[in-house]
């Protein structure tokens, strides 16, 4: 299904996907009005959100608590090329969460489909048409 992309003013930037309208813009310091998230924003928050899912999911499966259930998110950037290195995905555990699923919710986690297209990335083409 494609992805259309719309310019609504400024230095905004719209995709309508699946029926749905994702906004983005940038930064006020970037030249944006700052009302959303910019594109790489967006990028951060899939990867979090999508880890989360596969920990809330590994829990609602079990019938385990999802109650104190989090993920936490934190990068670092190259100081040379200002790319981020390295991303640490904390998953914060419910009070009285079983240790025996301790390693297995980790391995859910780390399932995330987003994750999985950053360890193989697909191949990439931008064309004028």
């Amino acid at each position: 299904m494609p992805m259309e992309v719309r310019f609504p003013g400024g230095v905004a930037v719209e995709a309508i996907h699946a029926g749905m309208t994702i906004r983005t813009d940038q930064p006020v310091a970037a030249g944006g009005a700052g009302s959303a998230p910019s594109p790489f924003d967006l990028f951060l928050v899939s990867l979090s959100t999508c880890a989360g899912f596969y920990a809330l999911r590994f829990c609602q499966e079990r019938g385990l608590p999802t109650e104190g259930l989090g993920v936490t998110m934190d990068w670092e950037r190259s100081p040379e090329t200002k790319l981020i290195s390295k991303i640490r995905i904390s998953v914060k555990l419910p009070e009285g969460f079983p240790e025996k699923y301790r390693a297995a919710i980790l391995r859910a986690t780390d399932q995330c489909a987003v994750k999985k297209h950053l360890v193989s990335p697909p191949e990439i083409e931008v064309e004028a048409v």
